[in-house]
């Protein structure tokens, strides 16, 4: 195990374009279901509990074994009903690969725009993590991104913000660990935890004319 490649694949400072993205948290910002921090506490919470926990399992299992890249791609496709959200998760997996070749040497069995959680597991086989570690990254990933949205969205104080994290550390461990205790189910069995307002809100948000974010 590489901590130093780990932390390498987990910053959000990698230029795969993760910074464009909100996490969703923009549009239920708007909805005024996020105003401080205790409701991005909540947001974060339930983001880690669902589409973490769905993230860090297909992360887990395309790292634990790429060939199953395409199948694994479907079955992530087939649990993410919002077509604005597949988008942008497609477009994450492509920069992501992007970034990914310019490090290590990658398969081609991810094809050219798979799924953000997809592109994440290649990179991490790719650099000799474990599904395990993979996983981690993939939770970790799912509430930095939008804990940085909310410091821009709200103006939160960023001590607060980290303070936040901090606390949730425990249970992105947690959601990492029993995501990758999956990675060798198949397809159908993995996590299927879905976020309605979520799916919702994307939708909306994919018609605003003036956005910060991209979803």
């Amino acid at each position: 195990m590489s901590l130093a490649t780990l932390l390498l694949l987990a910053d959000g400072r990698l230029p795969s374009g993760g910074h464009a993205h909100s996490g969703g948290l923009e549009a239920q910002i708007a909805a005024g279901r996020v105003k401080d921090v205790a409701g991005l506490d909540g947001f974060l919470r339930g983001r880690l509990a669902t589409g973490g926990l769905v993230s860090a399992a297909f992360t887990a299992a395309t790292c634990g074994d790429v060939r199953r890249c395409a199948e694994l791609d479907a079955g992530l496709d087939a649990r993410t009903p919002s077509p604005a959200l597949r988008k942008a998760s497609r477009a994450q997996g492509r920069a992501l690969l992007r970034a990914g070749r310019a490090m290590w040497p990658l398969t081609g069995a991810a094809g050219r725009e798979p799924h953000q959680p997809i592109a994440l597991g290649v990179l991490a086989a790719a650099a000799g993590l474990t599904p395990g570690e993979s996983a981690v990254a993939a939770a970790h990933g799912t509430i930095t991104g939008p804990a940085s949205a909310a410091v821009r969205l709200l103006g939160l104080d960023p001590y607060a913000v980290h303070a936040l994290l901090a606390r949730l550390a425990p249970e992105c461990d947690r959601i990492a660990a029993l995501a990758a205790g999956r990675y060798r189910d198949p397809v159908d069995d993995l996590p299927s935890a879905g976020a309605p307002l979520l799916d919702i809100g994307a939708e909306h948000h994919a018609t605003w004319e003036v956005r910060l974010f991209a979803s």
